[in-house]
């Protein structure tokens, strides 16, 4: 039985998002601007509205403030 259109997309959006994933770990874990423009721009091969800069400050920052909480809780 053939995959409809639906189930296509549907898969391709599930690959996208686990792809996504694993890029934004990369690109918070290089070092060089280099590494940082060649990830981002694989990333806006598929994704054009993704900014990873500020996706990874956004993360640091969420990370630095439940670190604060969990220090504040002791």
């Amino acid at each position: 039985m053939p995959r409809t259109e639906r189930d296509r997309e549907k898969e391709r959006r599930r690959k996208h998002k686990v792809q996504l994933k694993k890029l934004e770990a990369r690109f918070r874990k290089a070092t060089n601007q280099g590494d940082k423009q060649l990830i981002a721009a694989k990333v806006r091969r598929f994704s054009p509205m993704i900014n990873l800069e500020t996706r990874a400050a956004e993360a640091a920052a969420l990370a630095k403030a439940t670190a604060a909480d969990k220090k504040a809780k002791k």
